[in-house]
C-alpha cells in the first residue's frame, strides 16, 4: 500500500507537472505576439528616428520628421496591435479566405470574386494622386517591416491556431492595393437600400404591392427634420419603376439574397437602418464660445473593434511634412479617418444614397439581351485555391450593367429560370449595378481631409470622396461648423426611384450620369446654430437632387435635435449625455394605449410598470424590459402571418413608423390575426403583447415584475469576426467577451440594436464615441467599443469596454504637453543603419 500511495502521488504529481507546463506554454503563446512599447526598434523602412508615445490604455501617438516616415510607422504601429485582423482583412477583399479556412470559405470567396473588389481596387491606384500613392507606399513598408525576421507566432496569437489545422502558412508583403481594397468592404456594408429591394420583392408573395408599401412609409417630414432644411436646387419627386415583379423574379433574387449573406459583414449588419449620430454645436450655444463636434458611427459589434485610436504628428509642420492628426483609423488603412487636427474637425455617419440597382438579365448561353440585340457577356476565369483542398475554377461574367451575381449561386446553375417573354432558351439572370464596381479616387480623400485648414479646403477634400457616400459634418477652430454631401451618386432615368430590381433587356433604366458635386446638397452655419445628421433624409423630398427614399426615419435625429435645440452653453460633458440617451421614441405613442389595455389579473403588475415610465430604455430600467418584450411580441403577432415564412422583422426605424401609423386604424387589416377565424383589432393586439411579453420575462427574468432589468436582457457578446465563431468552445473562449450588460435599442440615440424576431442580444453598437472640443483640443474625450489591442489578454484588448458600457470615455489628447505627461510608453523607431531590425 505504501508503495501504490508514493505510485500515485508521482503519477499526480507528473500529471499537476504537465498541466502547469502546459498553462505556461500557452501564456507564453499568448503574450509572445504583444508589441514592443520601449526602447528601440530598427527598421529600414525609415529614413530618421520616429517616436511612439502610448498612453495607459495603449493609444499611440507617432511623433516623425517626413510624411513618408510618419506613414511608415503608422503601417508598423498597425500591424504590432492588429495584423492578424489586417491579413483576414485583406483576403476577404481579395475572395481568399479559403486559402486560410478551407472549403467552408468557398462560397464566400466565389460571390466575392464575382464581384471583383480587389480588382477594381487595383485599377483604382493608377488614378490616385501622387502623394496619396507615396502614402500607401510608406505604409506598406512600415508593414512589411514588422514582418520582416517574424514567424507567424510572433504576429498573433491566431496564426498559432490555425497552424493546428494548416502548419506552414505564412503572410505575403503588404501592399497598397490591400489597403485600396478595404475601402471596397467599407461601400459593400454602407451601401445602401439592396437589401431593402430584396425584401420587397420577397414580400409580393403574400401581399400586393400596396400593402409593401405600406412597410415602407414615407419620411415624416412634418414630424421630424431633414439635415439641411432648404436647398439650393431643384428637382421633382421620384416615382416607383415599372418594374417586373413575379414568381420566376422572386426565385433568383431570393437565391442571389442567399449567396450574398456569405459575405462577412465587416461593419456591421447591412441595410439602410444601419446608421450613426454626429452633431455640430456653434460656438453661440456651447459653453467654450467655440464649437463642438460629436460623432458615434453604429456598426456591428466585435473583438477586436473596428476601430483603431491613434494621433499621427510631424514634428516640425512643413512641406515635407505637414501632417499633425488624430482620431480614429481603421488597421490596414493609412491616414485617420474620423478625428480632428490643428484647425478643424469632422465626423461621418453613413448618407444611404441610393447607389446599387438590381438588374434583371434575359440570358440564352454566353449572350444577354439589350435593346433587341444579343450581346456577348464579358468573361473571366479565376481560381479560388483551397486548403486543405483541390482548387475550385469559377467563371464570372458581366453585362453592361455589372457582374451576374446569379452565376455566383450553385443552385442556378443547374436549375432555369425562364426569363419573362423571353422563350424557353431565356435564363433569367441578377446583374449588380454599384457605384463602387467603377474605380474612384475615395482614398485621395483621406489625406485632404486630413491636412483641411477651413471649410473651403474640407469641401475640397469632400468633392473627392465616392464610395461609400457619407454624412461629412465640420467645424473648426475659427467657429465655422459645416455640412457637407459627397459621393458619386446616379442620375437615374425618368421615373425611376431604385427601389425595385428593373428589367436590363429594355435600355430603359439606365442611369443617364452622376450628379456633380456643386448639385449635393451642403450648409455652413445653419442658423439653428447645430447641425444633426443621423441617417435621416438629407433634404426633403422634392428639395434637391434625388438622393433616395430607403433611410433612417429620423427617431435619433429628431431625439437629438430635440436636446440641444433649447441648450445653451453646451459641455463635452453634457454632450457625451447626450449620445447616451436611452429615450424610446415609439414608447411616446403606445405606452398610453398599454396602459389603458384591459389585461388579466396576472398581467396587470407587469402593464403597470408602464405608468409613470420615464420612456428610457437604460440597463436597470424594468418597464424599459417589459416593453421591449412587448414590442417584440407585438410585432410577430401583427405582422408575422401576413409575410413569408421566416422573414425576420427587426424591429427598428422602420417598423416603429409603420406602427405608429397603423395604431391610427384600429381596425386595419394588419392587426387582424390571419391565422385565427376571429378578425381582431388593435385592442386586442395589445393585449396579447402584454400578456405574451409577461409570459416570457416571467419564465426568464422571474415572477417579481419590480426585478426585471433591460440589461439582463440586452447583452453585447464581443465576437472575434473569424475564430469567435469556430464552433469550438474553449477556442472561442480565449478571444471572446462577455456577455455586457447594456441600455439603449433599436433606433434610440444610444443604438444598441437588435433584432425583433431573433431575441434582445445586441447586434450592432456605437462603435466609438467621440466629442471634440474646439476651443480646448486636449479637454476632448473619446471612448472605443473594446481597446486598441487585438492580441487576446493584453491589458489593452478590452480595457475601455466598461467605460463604453456605462457611457464613459477617456482623454484625448492632443498637446505635446499633455501626451508626454501620460506617456507611459516610449518607443524609437530608428532607421536600420545597416544593422537587423530587433523586436
Amino acid at each position: 500500500m505504501s508503495w501504490l500511495r508514493r505510485a500515485l502521488v508521482a503519477v499526480v504529481a507528473l500529471v499537476v507537472l504537465a498541466l502547469v507546463a502546459t498553462v505556461i506554454a500557452v501564456v507564453a503563446a499568448v503574450r509572445r505576439p504583444w508589441p514592443q512599447t520601449a526602447g528601440t526598434v530598427r527598421l529600414d523602412a525609415l529614413e530618421r528616428p520616429v517616436d511612439v508615445y502610448r498612453d495607459a490604455f495603449g493609444v499611440a501617438h507617432v511623433y516623425a520628421d517626413t510624411t513618408e516616415d510618419l506613414f511608415a510607422a503608422q503601417g508598423f504601429v498597425h500591424a504590432q496591435d492588429r495584423f492578424w485582423e489586417m491579413d483576414v482583412r485583406r483576403h476577404t477583399t481579395a475572395g481568399r479566405l479559403s486559402e486560410l479556412f478551407g472549403q467552408s470559405q468557398v462560397e464566400t470567396d466565389r460571390v466575392i470574386r464575382t464581384l471583383g473588389w480587389r480588382r477594381v481596387a487595383a485599377r483604382e491606384l493608377a488614378l490616385l494622386r501622387p502623394e496619396s500613392v507615396r502614402i500607401l507606399e510608406a505604409y506598406a513598408r512600415g508593414v512589411n517591416a514588422y514582418l520582416a525576421e517574424r514567424d507567424t507566432g510572433d504576429m498573433a496569437f491566431e496564426y498559432a491556431v490555425l497552424g493546428l489545422a494548416r502548419p506552414g502558412y505564412e503572410p505575403e508583403p503588404w501592399t497598397p492595393v490591400d489597403s485600396l481594397a478595404w475601402l471596397k468592404a467599407m461601400a459593400w456594408d454602407l451601401r445602401g437600400n439592396i437589401e431593402d429591394e430584396f425584401d420587397r420583392v420577397a414580400y409580393t408573395e403574400s401581399l400586393t404591392l400596396e400593402q409593401v408599401e405600406q412597410l415602407w412609409p414615407p419620411f415624416p417630414f412634418d414630424l421630424r427634420a431633414p439635415i439641411v432644411e432648404g436647398s439650393r436646387v431643384t428637382a421633382s419627386p421620384r416615382r416607383p419603376a415599372g418594374a417586373i415583379v413575379d414568381g420566376r423574379s422572386r426565385a433568383v433574387l431570393a437565391d442571389v439574397s442567399d449567396a450574398l449573406a456569405a459575405v462577412p459583414d465587416m461593419l456591421g449588419p447591412a441595410g439602410s437602418g444601419l446608421g450613426s449620430n454626429s452633431m455640430v454645436i456653434a460656438g453661440d450655444r456651447s459653453a467654450t464660445g467655440r464649437p463642438l463636434l460629436a460623432n458615434d458611427p453604429h456598426l456591428g459589434p466585435q473583438q477586436p473593434s473596428i476601430w483603431y485610436q491613434m494621433a499621427l504628428h510631424c514634428r516640425k509642420v512643413s512641406a515635407a511634412c505637414p501632417y499633425t492628426v488624430t482620431g480614429y483609423s481603421f488597421s490596414g488603412l493609412p491616414g485617420i479617418v474620423i478625428g480632428h487636427n490643428a484647425r478643424i474637425a469632422w465626423g461621418m455617419t453613413n448618407l444611404g444614397p441610393d447607389v446599387a440597382d438590381y438588374v434583371l438579365e434575359r440570358i440564352v448561353g454566353d449572350t444577354y439581351e439589350y435593346s433587341g440585340q444579343m450581346v456577348d457577356l464579358e468573361r473571366r476565369r479565376e481560381t479560388i485555391r483551397v486548403a486543405g483542398g483541390d482548387d475550385v475554377q469559377i467563371t464570372v461574367r458581366s453585362s453592361r450593367h455589372g457582374p451576374l451575381l446569379s452565376d455566383a449561386v450553385d443552385s442556378l446553375s443547374t436549375v432555369t429560370r425562364h426569363a419573362p417573354d423571353g422563350g424557353e432558351s431565356a435564363d433569367l439572370a441578377v446583374a449588380l449595378r454599384w457605384t463602387a464596381l467603377q474605380p474612384g479616387t475615395t482614398f485621395d480623400a483621406l489625406p485632404a481631409l486630413n491636412l483641411a485648414g477651413d471649410f473651403d479646403e474640407f469641401r475640397a477634400a469632400a468633392a473627392l470622396f465616392e464610395v461609400p457616400s457619407q454624412n461629412l459634418v465640420y467645424a473648426d477652430v475659427d467657429g465655422t461648423i459645416g455640412y457637407q454631401a459627397p459621393g458619386r451618386i446616379p442620375v437615374r432615368a425618368d421615373g425611376d426611384d431604385g427601389r425595385w430590381p428593373v428589367p436590363g433587356w429594355t435600355g430603359a433604366h439606365e442611369w443617364q450620369g452622376f450628379l456633380a458635386f456643386d448639385e449635393l446638397p451642403w450648409v455652413r452655419d445653419p442658423p439653428d446654430g447645430f447641425i444633426v445628421a443621423a441617417n435621416q433624409p438629407v433634404i426633403a423630398d422634392g428639395a434637391g437632387p434625388w438622393l433616395s427614399r430607403d433611410h433612417a426615419y429620423g427617431w435619433r435625429s429628431q431625439r437629438l435635435r430635440e436636446l440641444v435645440r433649447g441648450a445653451d452653453d453646451l459641455t463635452v460633458a453634457e454632450l457625451l449625455e447626450t449620445q447616451f440617451d436611452a429615450r424610446n421614441g415609439l414608447a411616446a405613442t403606445l405606452v398610453p394605449l398599454l396602459v389603458a389595455t384591459e389585461v388579466p389579473d396576472d398581467v396587470r403588475a407587469a402593464r403597470d410598470l408602464l405608468a409613470g415610465w420615464d420612456l428610457q430604455q437604460t440597463v436597470d430600467s424594468a418597464p424599459g424590459a417589459y416593453f421591449a418584450a412587448v414590442w417584440r411580441h407585438l410585432l410577430h403577432r401583427a405582422f408575422s402571418d401576413d409575410l413569408p415564412p421566416d422573414t425576420a422583422i427587426n424591429g427598428g426605424g422602420r417598423w416603429m413608423e409603420v406602427v405608429r401609423r397603423q395604431v391610427a386604424s384600429p381596425t386595419a387589416t394588419w392587426w387582424d390575426d390571419q391565422r385565427t377565424t376571429e378578425v381582431e383589432q388593435l385592442d386586442d393586439m395589445l393585449r396579447a403583447a402584454l400578456a405574451d411579453a409577461h409570459a416570457e420575462l416571467a419564465d426568464v427574468l422571474g415572477a417579481d415584475v419590480a426585478a426585471w432589468r433591460w440589461g439582463d436582457l440586452h447583452t453585447l457578446t464581443l465576437r472575434h469576426p473569424t475564430l469567435g465563431s469556430s464552433g469550438v468552445g474553449p477556442i472561442e473562449r480565449l478571444f471572446n467577451r462577455g456577455p455586457v450588460r447594456v441600455g439603449g435599442g433599436t433606433s434610440i440615440v444610444d443604438a444598441t440594436g437588435w433584432t425583433a424576431t431573433a431575441g434582445y442580444d445586441v447586434d450592432w453598437v456605437p462603435s466609438m464615441r467621440m466629442v471634440v472640443d474646439l476651443s480646448n483640443f486636449d479637454a476632448s474625450r473619446w471612448i472605443d467599443l473594446t481597446g486598441v489591442s487585438g492580441h487576446a489578454f493584453s491589458p489593452h484588448y478590452t480595457d475601455q469596454v466598461g467605460r463604453w458600457a456605462a457611457g464613459g470615455s477617456i482623454p484625448m489628447r492632443w498637446s505635446v504637453q499633455a501626451v508626454s505627461a501620460a506617456a507611459t510608453d516610449q518607443l524609437v523607431l530608428a532607421p536600420t543603419g545597416g544593422q537587423q531590425a530587433e523586436r
